[in-house]
C-alpha cells in the first residue's frame, strides 16, 4: 500500500498446498476402482474445497479492510495472464488472485461510496521516480529504485506511491470537468440505509 504496510501471503495456504501435493501422490498409487482410491479421491477434494475456502476469505478480508479504511483506491490494470507464464511467478500470481480482488473491491466500493480508480495497464508505476518524476530502466530483478535525484526505495512501495498519485490526479481531472463540485455518477455512488 502507499502507505508502506505490506499484505503477507497466507502461510495456512502454503502450508495447505504441501499437504495437496502428499494427497495427490498418495492418491497416484492406488489401485484404480478401489474403495481405497475412492477415500483418497474424496480427501483430496476436500483439501482442494478448504483452499479455495481460505483463499476467498483472505481476498474477502483484504477487499472489506481496504474499502472500510480509504476513500479513494487506486488500482493498477495489470497483465494476468502475461505474468502467469513467467514459471517462477505463475504459482505467485495464481495464489493472490488479483482478478477476484479487483472484483471484490469494485463491488464493495460502490456500496461504501469508495471510488475505485484503476490505471491504465502502460502506466510506468515502478519505472518513475515518485518525488521527481523520471523514468528509469527497471528490470524485474531490480527490487529497489536508485533515483539520479538521491531517493532511494523500494520497488513496489515506489509504484503504490505512484499509483496513489496517479488516483489523486484523476479525481482532479474529474472534478474540474464538473465545475459544481458534484461527482460524475460512477463515483457518486452511495448506499441507501
Amino acid at each position: 500500500l502507499s502507505t508502506g504496510e505490506v499484505i503477507p501471503a497466507n502461510p495456512a495456504l502454503k502450508k495447505n498446498l504441501k499437504r495437496l501435493q502428499r494427497r495427490q501422490r498418495t492418491l497416484s498409487h492406488k489401485v484404480k476402482g478401489s474403495r481405497r482410491r475412492a477415500k483418497a479421491k474424496l480427501r483430496v477434494a476436500r483439501l482442494h474445497q478448504r483452499i479455495r475456502n481460505q483463499r476467498q476469505a483472505v481476498l474477502h478480508k483484504l477487499s472489506d479492510q481496504l474499502t472500510r479504511t480509504y476513500q479513494v483506491i487506486t488500482i493498477e490494470d495489470l497483465n494476468v495472464t502475461g505474468m502467469t507464464k513467467n514459471r517462477r511467478l505463475a504459482r505467485a500470481v495464481a495464489d493472490v488472485g488479483f482478478g477476484e480482488l479487483r472484483r471484490q473491491i469494485e463491488y464493495k466500493a460502490q456500496w461504501r461510496g469508495v471510488t475505485v480508480v484503476i490505471a491504465d495497464r502502460w502506466f510506468p508505476s515502478s519505472k518513475t521516480c515518485h518525488v521527481c518524476g523520471e523514468l528509469h530502466d527497471m528490470p524485474l530483478s531490480q527490487r529497489t529504485l536508485v533515483c539520479d535525484c538521491g531517493h532511494v526505495m523500494d520497488r513496489d512501495l515506489n509504484a503504490a506511491k505512484n499509483l496513489d498519485q496517479y488516483g489523486r490526479d484523476a479525481l482532479r481531472r474529474d472534478l474540474r470537468r464538473f465545475p459544481n463540485k458534484s461527482l460524475p455518477v460512477e463515483l457518486s455512488c452511495r448506499r441507501l440505509i
